[in-house]
Parts: structure tokens; C-alpha cells; sequence
């Protein structure tokens, strides 16, 4: 077995990787004709091209603006999870972001329950787990922030259908010209109810926003983090408390143009200070792009061998927000099955 299939193969957790982001490009066109969205090109993979990440958000609200009811939500998470799993997941804790459907009239309700249902059919069929967090978008500001936490405890406390599901709320869109201590009162409430808390910050933006989504939002990951080894006393602190960065090697290079080529993003550099730094897709979809190419294309870039890879498996399933027992069982599988596929590489490892 090479290992390109092996490591398509290797069981692996994803952190960051937001669903509407995984809408296969003919699911795009077909719920776009059916709910009166127009695309100027019939093949919407020649709208994917990206200068900068608001540039991409156009697109990325673009692909959003076509899921206009349950049963559009729930046709995307299934084939969200179908399409993951061929690749090597096996666990995955996906963000959604509804401020835009929400704004346009659509239920919260509906949409939590619809994204449960194709869920809750993927992991029938393949086995693969997965959890969502609710994503607060910051081009709609703190007051809708803070309306969407709100309305998440409503249905938690309805036990509305699967809102079980919702094990989180993060923060995302737009980075430029936002303070992210505007959410701090939404985040609070999600904290205060048991939700866990994560957000997007230093992919755009300075250190001094990953510290303000740590110490003012309480966020227990960081979604990309890359400006964090800017910052010495920042690096110490999050290698110390082994916090998590959900870091998107491909996506920065893509979607943010953060940095021009992969073998220049400091996701090596981030792991060789101690960083709990994990891979992840973004939006994978929307980027031609898998797990397993995520993982084989950063082995390659970053001079990683196949051990270097597994313990970067492995450190996501650390990162997850599963219990212990939950964790110990998954680490023990993505360890055996490692060694099996170790043992069938060509030459063996």
C-alpha cells in the first residue's frame, strides 16, 4: 500500500469544517433551481477562485443563500458525512452558521432538525460520528449573535429535535474591522448553559484577537490561530494548557492567501512550539479538497513521515470535546488501525 491511500485510510477527527462548505457543486445547482437562486455559470466550480476571505465569504454565502428548508439541511449534512467518510473520518464536530437564513425567515428549529436527520442517516450508513456547533456570524453583529445563543437555549430546553446535536457555538465570517469582545455576552450565555465555545480568530487578525477570544469569549479552542507565534507569551500559553488550534493548511493558502504555498504556512512551526495544532478542511468543497489529500498534501509540504502524521491524528482526537471514555476508545481504534496500515505500507513502517 502506498501511502497516499494510507493515509486517506487513517481514521481522523475533524474540528473545523464547516457544512455548508462540504455542499457537493451539483447539490448547489439543484437546490439552486429549486429555490429560485441564480448562479451565473451552470458549473459553480468556476466561481471558486479567491483573492482574500471576504472574497470567498461572497461565494460561501452564495452556497448558503440555496438551502431553503429542513429537507435542504438535512440532503447536506448526509452527504456531508457520506462524503467524509470515504476519505477517513470518523468523527467530526461541524460548524453551521444560520444568521443569513434566520435573517431571511427560516427556524432555527427547522434547521437544527433538519441537519440531525441527514446526520443522524450518514451515521447509520457509514458510522461516522458527528456533532455540530452553531456558528455566530459576525457580519450580522452581537445583537443577532446573541438572539441565535438565545434561541439555541430555547430549543435545548424544549428538547426540540436535535438540538441535542448542538454541542457548541463558535464565531466566524468576516475577521477585518470587527472587535470579537462585541460577542462576549452571547458567549457568556453559551458558556452559562453548558455550551461549549470556540472562535475564529488570527487568520486575518493579530495575536491580541486570539488572546481577546480566549480571556474575554472563553473560547476553549481557536479556530486557525495562525498569527499565534507572533506572540511568545501567547505560543507559551497555548502549548501550556495544550489549548487547541483547528488549523486549515490548505484553506489559509486558498481562501485567506494568507501565505502563497504550503510548504510556507507555519503549521510545522506551530507544532515544533508545542501547539496542539490539528488539520482540518475548512470548506472543502468549495477548495477541491479532502481529508486524506489535507493529510497527505501537508506530509509532503511539512517533510512529515507516516509517524509524524498518526500523532497528528491522534492529537485531534484530543481536541475533540467527547468525554474520556469516548476519547480513550477512539485513540485506542485510530492507534490500531494505524498499525495495521503501517504494516501493509510499501516498504512497511
Amino acid at each position: 500500500m502506498d501511502v497516499v491511500t494510507a493515509l486517506d485510510r487513517l481514521p481522523k477527527v475533524e474540528l473545523h469544517c464547516h457544512v455548508e462548505g462540504t455542499m457537493r457543486p451539483g447539490t448547489v445547482v439543484e437546490l439552486a433551481g429549486k429555490n429560485g437562486v441564480e448562479l451565473r455559470t451552470s458549473d459553480p466550480t468556476e466561481l471558486y477562485r479567491y483573492s482574500n476571505l471576504d472574497t470567498f465569504l461572497e461565494i460561501f454565502w452564495l452556497v448558503q443563500s440555496t438551502l431553503g428548508s429542513r429537507e435542504d439541511w438535512a440532503r447536506l449534512a448526509y452527504e456531508s458525512i457520506v462524503d467524509g467518510a470515504a476519505h477517513g473520518l470518523v468523527y467530526r464536530e461541524t460548524f453551521f452558521t444560520p444568521a443569513r437564513h434566520l435573517d431571511a425567515g427560516q427556524d432555527l428549529a427547522d434547521i437544527v432538525a433538519g441537519l440531525a436527520e441527514g446526520l443522524a442517516a450518514a451515521e447509520g450508513e457509514t458510522g461516522v460520528r458527528a456533532m455540530l456547533i452553531a456558528d455566530i456570524d459576525r457580519a450580522y453583529g452581537a445583537a443577532a449573535g446573541l438572539a441565535m445563543v438565545k434561541r439555541l437555549v430555547e430549543l435545548r430546553e424544549g428538547a426540540s429535535p436535535g438540538a441535542e446535536r448542538v454541542i457548541g457555538v463558535g464565531l466566524d465570517s468576516t475577521e477585518l474591522g470587527v472587535d470579537p469582545t462585541d460577542f462576549a455576552e452571547a458567549f457568556e450565555l453559551a458558556g452559562k448553559v453548558g455550551l461549549r465555545r470556540t472562535s475564529h480568530q488570527g487568520e486575518e487578525t493579530p495575536p491580541s484577537h486570539i488572546w481577546a477570544g480566549l480571556d474575554v469569549l472563553g473560547s476553549e479552542r481557536i479556530d486557525h490561530g495562525l498569527s499565534s507565534l507572533q506572540d511568545p507569551e501567547l505560543t507559551r500559553r497555548l502549548a501550556g494548557e495544550r489549548i487547541p488550534l483547528t488549523v486549515c493548511p490548505n484553506s489559509n493558502v486558498v481562501i485567506a492567501n494568507a501565505v502563497p504555498r504550503l510548504e510556507l504556512h507555519p503549521y510545522r512551526r506551530m507544532r515544533e512550539a508545542g501547539l496542539l495544532a490539528t488539520l482540518n478542511t475548512d470548506d472543502p468543497a468549495l477548495t477541491d479538497l479532502d481529508l486524506g489529500r489535507e493529510y497527505q498534501s501537508c506530509m509532503e509540504a511539512f517533510g512529515y513521515r507516516w509517524e509524524d502524521m498518526v500523532a497528528i491524528a491522534l492529537d485531534g482526537v484530543e481536541a475533540t470535546w467527547l468525554d474520556e471514555s469516548d476519547k480513550r476508545e477512539l485513540r485506542a481504534r485510530v492507534e490500531r488501525e494505524a498499525a495495521k496500515l503501517a504494516a501493509e505500507l510499501d516498504p512497511p513502517r
